[in-house]
């Protein structure tokens, strides 16, 4: 057994450490380097990825963004020139700044809009009720607010309104509120909205200056490599499930590969991001290679449709755990070359969206589909049909024959939707 050594640590009364006394050079040597030892592994830690690096420069440049909009309330000028309505400016900071730039611009300018309306809507409602005075000034401003309020919230709950402009219309309803009643209580209703509008104004471009142009993080760089990285999870989880079932002949190698369905149920999770990535790519200006018209809407499709080869994928498996070892000898030859072909068109229409080329469709994917179709064809004929049904592990190859077919036509969607984004991204030709 290995020895240890135990380090006595005096306190004193209070509880705090004091310097321990040293027997011999080798004790103290023994000591610093038990002191040392949590500095020296913080020293050893992984570097920082590249998502953990834009966590640290999105981090950055909401403390400077905040600095920047207190200079309202440290400077003398500044402060004269806006008072205490300089908290709105800062309430705009922490509310707008997101991580991705269309996300930042996407609030910024739904809190803008939803100011502007719900301010103006609500000076007209406090003026009119001025007007109005004596009691029906309080009536004017009950039907103003339940009106609006109402109105507004029926809207938030549409559901093309709800995914690009429900926070503009929570602003609205906040914003017409406060200026709709507090304008019962001050003569200068105008004045102070004006201000508050003023110090957001304020907020808002600096959230805008700082996301847009310090080190900015595209929501639709994000999309775009996302969407790759699944074009090449699936092909790896093809390949994978081949080797799994084809080519591995012990346990330990089939358990070595047997991860290809993790990636495949995480593509299946992608739906939301997509959803949430595209709205924010939508808001973001001409950026890289992305234009103002770039079709982001085809990434849904997209992503739908690998969703779908997720699903194939993982029924193969299933299917293929029905069928007998004799069975699988009978096909195996034949699979291996279809699996081969279908991972090999998934890395090509992956690689066509990383290179923003136009995908070979006629010259090489519709080629490689006749051929896949032709050998699939080869063992459902009906001489080799009948041999698998008579067997009782018959239902299971046809079900996996099946599931070939279905990933076939699947795959002819896909490459006709890469083609179509190529076209409408303005991808450029093979050379």
């Amino acid at each position: 057994m290995a020895s240890s050594t135990v380090i006595a640590i005096n306190v004193d009364r209070e509880g705090v450490a004091l310097a321990p006394p040293y027997s011999s050079k080798s004790q103290k040597k023994k000591l610093d380097r038990f002191y040392c030892q949590p500095i020296v592994s913080i020293l050893k830690q992984k570097p920082m990825n590249g998502h953990d690096m834009r966590k640290v420069i999105h981090s950055v440049k909401v403390g400077v963004a905040l600095v920047l909009v207190s200079l309202l309330y440290l400077l003398g000028p500044l402060y004269k020139r806006v008072g205490e309505n300089a908290m709105w400016a800062i309430m705009t900071v922490v509310v707008i700044f997101e991580f991705f730039a269309g996300a930042t611009l996407s609030k910024g300018l739904n809190r803008g809009i939803g100011t502007v309306l719900g301010g103006g809507l609500g000076c007209l409602g406090a003026a009119f009720a001025q007007a109005v005075g004596g009691v029906g000034k309080a009536i004017v401003v009950g039907i103003a607010v339940f009106i609006f309020g109402a109105g507004a919230t029926y809207t938030r709950q549409i559901r093309n309104i709800k995914k690009k402009y429900d926070y503009g219309a929570l602003i609205f309803i906040l914003t017409f509120n406060l200026v709709v009643v507090s304008g019962l209580r001050a003569d200068q209703v105008l004045e102070l909205a004006r201000d508050r509008l003023a110090t957001i104004v304020m907020g808002f471009a600096i959230c805008i200056f700082i996301s847009l142009l310090v080190f900015p993080i595209w929501a639709g760089d994000e999309l775009h490599h996302s969407l790759i990285s699944r074009f090449e999870d699936l092909a790896r989880s093809l390949e994978g499930f081949s080797k799994e079932y084809f080519e591995n002949d012990n346990h330990k190698e089939k358990k070595s590969s047997a991860n290809f369905s993790g990636k495949c149920k995480s593509i299946l999770h992608s739906k939301a991001k997509d959803e949430s990535l595209v709205n924010f790519a939508r808001w973001e200006p001409w950026h890289g290679k992305f234009g103002f018209s770039y079709p982001w809407g085809k990434y849904l499709k997209i992503g739908e449709d690998l969703r779908d080869l997720a699903i194939i994928i993982l029924s193969l498996k299933g299917c293929h755990d029905q069928s007998s070892e004799i069975l699988e000898a009978s096909v195996k030859e034949a699979c291996e070359g279809i699996i081969a072909s279908l991972a090999w068109t998934i890395k090509e229409l992956g690689e066509s969206i990383k290179e923003m080329s136009k995908c070979r469709y006629e010259e090489m994917i519709v080629p490689k589909m006749k051929s896949v179709r032709i050998e699939v064809s080869a063992i459902v004929n009906p001489f080799a049909l009948g041999t698998y049904l008579e067997n009782s592990d018959g239902l299971g190859i046809a079900s996996f024959v099946h599931s070939l077919m279905k990933m076939v036509e699947k795959l002819e969607e896909l490459a006709k939707e890469v083609e179509e984004l190529g076209q409408l991204g303005g991808f450029h030709e093979n050379s």
